[in-house]
């Protein structure tokens, strides 16, 4: 079973938790994670593209030159695709992207991402995430202090795991370019792979470990 240490918001260790070996200690499935990636992608796209066949083109109603006689290629209309200002050919036109990945493919990209984060030791367990105001430099001074800068002092992208909406912190994280935050309920592997650092709040772990370790019971 693995774990890690637990910090608090100034960045001191206040001690361990041990992570479920289900979530946290999976073998990481990688066609699984890029299928749930790829799913996630395709349907963030409205699919609202559209180009204009010969049809939809104003215009064109007249021949262009007689039939015969001119020693030119017949043409019946200028908004034919080989004109200029002419209809598109097989162009895009409106369509739906979405995609679904069944409940088990879904549960083993999700851990498989999660697993993945503990073995490389980017995932961060905090005490507690709390503000009792907007605080961006707070926010900006506890991912200082959990040690998140890479080694050329740029900031890693953070994702902030809340078991529970907080304005406060949500705002204040807002303002950070390299940060994000999510709840819990609605985390998707697409986020915990987009982040180089996963920071989670300890009640956020235990409540993603009792909804998941009843699910793979059932």
């Amino acid at each position: 079973m693995p774990s890690v240490k637990v910090f608090d918001m100034a960045g001191k260790e206040v001690g361990e938790i041990a992570l479920s070996e289900k979530l946290f200690g999976a073998e990481v499935n990688e066609p699984a994670v890029h299928a749930a990636v790829r799913a996630y992608l395709l349907n963030q796209r409205q699919g609202t593209q559209s180009t204009k066949t010969r049809s939809e083109v104003s215009g064109g109603g007249k021949k262009p030159w007689r039939q015969k006689g001119t020693g030119r290629a017949r043409q019946g209309s200028t908004r034919s695709p080989q004109w200029t200002h002419g209809g598109i050919a097989l162009g895009p036109k409106p369509r739906s992207y979405r995609t679904d990945l069944n409940k088990k493919m879904k549960r083993v990209a999700l851990f498989s991402a999660l697993s993945d984060k503990v073995a490389e030791g980017s995932l961060i367990v905090l005490d507690e995430c709390k503000l009792e105001g907007y605080k961006t430099a707070t926010m900006v001074r506890m991912f200082s202090d959990l040690g998140l800068k890479k080694e050329n002092g740029r900031e890693n992208k953070v994702l902030l795991v809340l078991p529970e909406s907080d304005k406060f912190v949500v705002g204040s994280v807002r303002n950070i370019p390299t940060a994000a935050t999510t709840l819990y309920s609605t985390i998707n592997v697409y986020e915990i792979v987009n982040a180089e650092k996963l920071v989670i709040t300890r009640e956020a772990v235990e409540k993603l470990t009792q909804v998941y370790d009843k699910e793979v019971q059932d």
